[in-house]
């Protein structure tokens, strides 16, 4: 620099000597002299300055990025393919459903299932170096950090491929200068591990793509391809890979859909469709399409191209959906918990652990794109909604009032007839498919898994019959009361009334069930209740037993204080089925994460609950509700034949009504009701047996080897059939074989009875004020009937409270010779008093003596003022009156069970008759004049 300026001196030498003196000389060489020091002074000061600059950069960077430790190639790895991926639904066998919900939609791909145009226009319009840099462009990023510092208003972007990669995957979209160095560092770092096709397919997954045409957020070429133009990546033309690649940009501005899956109108199209003709544009300029390409692409009408408005499957499949869900966040949490040395009645009793793992098993589900595999039968499912969205063009509906969750203003909305519905496997517990409801989206409520109601009757196999048979209390043809039990209800009225309302009398256990006579029921829940047969109820799955159901005979009848579910009402039944085991019914198969690994498959784990005996003695009566009971209208409504049992139920005033039907291959379970309870509508009473028909038929149509109709429940051993009395259940006496009430069923053969009937005696009896009582011994036999009576022990023994014995005594079968009594009538211990009597021609007559053990009366011919010839014999409660024989004097007394007479009564004389010819028998003279208080022989 000096050598250049003492030329320059040289040179202009001769024009100094001319143009200055001395004194000008000497000012010039000063100022020389200042201004070089001045410009070495500042070239030195910038030096410095740059230096200096580079050291705080240099320091300021490091500070940055001192937290930021050199990461591994597997943990870089980890963390860029880690792609927030929704979770996959897949029916029974693989079959695909779609997606769960997902705050983002999001399809892994591979490189090479991507179209060449789209990883060109990518390329070009994002980082037109990212094939050369090293992961950053020097240049880029000081003009960016320029526009950072001056507050540019024009922001042209410095961020690679790499860098945007880094940002998506590892850092977060925070603005700062931390989160920028942090940004180069690991983009040097992912460049030094990864390949360039590595980098740019793992860009394409993570990028944002706008919304699909469901109205969903979707991220990855694969996502953005089908749900756009409805064609995986690797099949987009150029124009339709254009438009995708300048998504990115602004991916909710240039997305062609709305949030309700709507295609935007032309003016909000346009901003998208610019963005193509950039895109397109830079292919060009880049060298990677002709121009050829490039005015085709341009001119290529790609609104055509995009999708209509597609269902999502959470419209399409809302309740599934949902339960798939609900069931795979149950079971993941069951993964953390269970890590951190919880058990589930640790989670269900804290609700600050249970929202713990309950979030941590919803964003795993959310983020993590597993894979879950279902036991729904897609054919069968698909059948069911058929038929039940035929069903709700049917249903009644009733208006209830409802608070407004938005107002908080009450409202009145309409309420339809709803149903829940479920068929399980029964072998595997595996759910087959099942009925929700009618409309998700009107209560966001599974009537098949979440609806816990009252079940009815058909709670009587699984706390009553089944547990007293298991228990060696009972057997099909066990002998139960139905009659007044001497319960009253709230209302102070007899409690429990059958559904007629009647009593039934002395009735086995199996008809007891078929007809489902719910003083029966109640009856023998008496005899067991202190066995405590509700803990059977607690192994088969019930999930919501309170304390008092356990010593509530309620419960016999379904007055369960919390109700029960479809699911647990049917899956309850399929123990019988298993020869007494409890399998827990079950949809999620497994979970496989998206590496491939099994996070969870399902295991059954039997519970024994009743015995092969019992269960199968418990089907068998089941059979006879099917044949000859209350669901005797189904089998004709069924298009094929199987060897099937079930029973019916029906709540107070018919608010629900139930039917679980199972052969050995399956269960299924129906319920109808409204969600605020009322009265079912009395057409619509039986339509559950209708539709339960309609479901099976469906599901033999689409897959008869589910419903196996050529199965048959098969007779374990230790089961014997015997004779028994159908009084007491007792094995049979020549008294119940002469009354021709012996009858035979099946027995567990460690219960047979072995005592012979004492129930009835064979005797003689009186009728005293239409009741019928065992004669005395010196009751005169002209005044009884021989017969066959229940034992009064007996009576006291099955009936001890019961005032009205006469209930026990069936309307049917050979019970109309068989008669009761609880007491013997003893005489009281005076002679009867005097009858009054009146003569009308020939009839004499006379009222009811007063006393209560008359059992007769005697007519008598009066000789010598008492008693001569008998006339005849008038048992009490027949005749009051009586055709005389001739002319003479007669008078009448009254006679009691100890066989006193009354004194006579006074005399009538008859005169002046014709001869009357010798009666055969004192019956030709009988009168009948019940009108006037008297009452037949019974």
């Amino acid at each position: 620099m000096k050598e250049y300026f003492n030329t320059l001196i040289k040179q202009l030498k001769p024009i100094k000597e001319k143009l200055f003196n001395p004194k000008t000389a000497k000012i010039f060489r000063i100022t020389y002299s200042v201004v070089w020091n001045l410009i070495l002074i500042g070239i030195i000061c910038f030096i410095l300055a740059v230096s200096l600059g580079l050291g705080v950069g240099a320091g300021y960077f490091a500070s940055l990025v001192k937290d930021e430790y050199p990461r591994s190639y597997e943990e870089l790895k980890k963390d860029i393919y880690n792609y927030e991926e929704p979770s996959e639904l897949y029916f029974a066998n693989d079959v695909f459903l779609g997606h769960l919900r997902s705050d983002i939609v999001r399809e892994e791909v591979k490189i090479d299932d991507v179209s060449d145009f789209v990883k060109k226009a990518v390329i070009a319009t994002e980082d037109q170096n990212f094939k050369t840099h090293n992961g950053v462009v020097p240049k880029a990023v000081l003009r960016a950090l320029y526009q950072e510092v001056t507050n540019s208003a024009v922001q042209t972007g410095g961020s690679t491929l790499t860098q945007q990669l880094v940002k998506n995957q590892i850092l977060t979209n925070e603005v700062s200068f931390e989160r920028k160095a942090k940004e180069i560092l690991l983009a040097l770092r992912v460049e030094k591990f990864f390949n360039k096709d590595e980098i740019l397919e793992a860009y394409l997954n993570v990028s944002s793509f706008g919304r699909n045409s469901s109205g969903q957020n979707i991220a990855g070429i694969q996502a953005a391809a089908k749900g756009i133009f409805g064609v995986p990546a690797k099949d987009l033309n150029l124009a339709q890979a254009a438009f995708i690649a300048g998504l990115p940009q602004s991916p909710y501005g240039y997305t062609p859909f709305t949030n309700k899956g709507e295609l935007k109108s032309a003016e909000g199209l346009e901003p998208g469709l610019k963005r193509q003709k950039v895109v397109l544009s830079r292919l060009l300029e880049m060298g990677y399409i002709t121009k050829e390409q490039y005015d085709e692409a341009a001119s290529y009408d790609i609104v055509k191209d995009f999708i209509p408005p597609q269902d999502s499957i959470i419209e399409q499949y809302p309740y599934l959906i949902m339960e798939s869900e609900r069931r795979a966040i149950e079971v993941l949490m069951g993964n953390y918990y269970k890590k951190d040395g919880y058990k589930k009645e640790d989670i269900d009793n804290s609700k600050i652990l249970y929202n713990r793992y309950y979030t941590l098993a919803e964003r795993d589900l959310r983020q993590n794109g597993y894979k879950i595999y279902t036991t729904i039968n897609k054919d069968i499912y698909d059948k069911w909604q058929e038929i039940t969205n035929q069903y709700k063009e049917t249903v009644p509906y009733q208006t209830v009032q409802k608070k407004d969750p938005e107002t908080n203003e009450t409202i009145q909305v309409k309420e339809p007839l709803e149903v829940g519905a479920m068929l399980i496997e029964n072998k595997t517990g595996k759910i087959i498919s099942f009925v929700g409801g009618l409309d998700y989206q009107r209560e966001n409520l599974n009537h098949a898994t979440q609806a816990f109601r009252p079940n009815g009757s058909t709670m009587k196999p699984l706390v009553v019959y089944g547990p007293a048979i298991n228990m060696g209390l009972a057997a099909p043809g066990t002998v139960l009361a139905d009659v007044d039990l001497g319960l009253r209800g709230d209302s102070g009225k007899p409690w429990p009334t059958n559904f007629s309302p009647r009593y039934y009398g002395l009735t086995s256990a199996r008809t007891a069930l078929t007809h489902s006579y719910n003083v029966s029921a109640v009856y023998l829940m008496q005899k067991i209740i202190s066995h405590d047969p509700v803990q059977y109820l607690e192994k088969l799955g019930i999930s919501r037993i309170t304390k008092a159901d356990h010593t509530n005979l309620a419960i016999a009848l379904g007055g369960i204080t919390n109700g029960v579910t479809v699911e647990e009402n049917t899956n309850a039944y399929t123990a019988f089925a298993n020869d007494g085991k409890f399998i827990d019914a079950y949809m999620i198969e497994k979970i496989v994460d998206n590496d491939g690994n099994v996070v969870y498959e399902h295991k059954s784990e039997p519970v024994e609950v009743f015995s092969p005996q019992a269960a199968y003695l418990t089907i068998d009566m089941m059979r006879d509700v099917v044949r000859s009971g209350t669901a005797r209208a189904l089998p004709r409504q069924l298009k094929f034949s199987a060897d099937l049992a079930g029973k019916t139920g029906t709540t107070n005033d018919t608010e629900d009504v139930w039917f679980v039907g199972l052969n050995p291959n399956f269960t299924a379970g129906i319920w109808f009701g409204f969600d605020q309870p009322k009265t079912i509508p009395e057409a619509f009473r039986n339509k559950h047996l209708s539709l339960w028909a309609k479901l099976m038929n469906a599901a033999y149509d689409v897959a008869p080897d589910v419903i196996g109709v050529k199965d048959r429940f098969n007779m374990p051993g230790g089961i014997v059939k015997r004779a028994y009395c159908g009084v007491s259940g007792l094995l049979p006496s020549n008294a119940c074989s002469k009354a021709g009430l012996t009858l035979s069923d099946y027995f567990i053969a460690d219960y047979v009875p072995t005592k012979v009937d004492d129930s009835l005696i064979d005797g003689r009896f009186v009728t005293i004020g239409g009741q019928k009582y065992v004669a005395l011994d010196s009751t005169p036999s002209e005044f009884t009937q021989s017969g066959l009576m229940l034992n009064p022990d007996f009576v006291k023994q099955v009936a001890p409270n019961l005032k009205n014995v006469n209930q026990l005594i069936p309307s049917t079968g050979n019970w109309s010779n068989i008669f009761v009594s609880t007491a013997r009538m003893n005489e009281n211990g005076k002679i009867p008093d005097p009858l009054g009597v009146s003569l009308s021609n020939t009839t004499i007559s006379w009222n009811r003596h007063p006393e209560n053990d008359i059992v007769g009366y005697r007519i008598y011919r009066v000789t010598n003022g008492g008693r001569g010839e008998k006339i005849a014999s008038i048992i009490a409660g027949s005749s009051l009156a009586y055709h005389l024989p001739g002319n003479g004097q007669y008078a009448v007394v009254a006679v009691d069970i100890a066989g006193n007479e009354s004194p006579l009564s006074n005399v009538v004389t008859v005169e002046n008759t014709s001869p009357t010819p010798t009666q055969d028998s004192a019956d030709d003279n009988y009168i009948d004049e019940t009108a006037q208080g008297g009452s037949p022989v019974q």
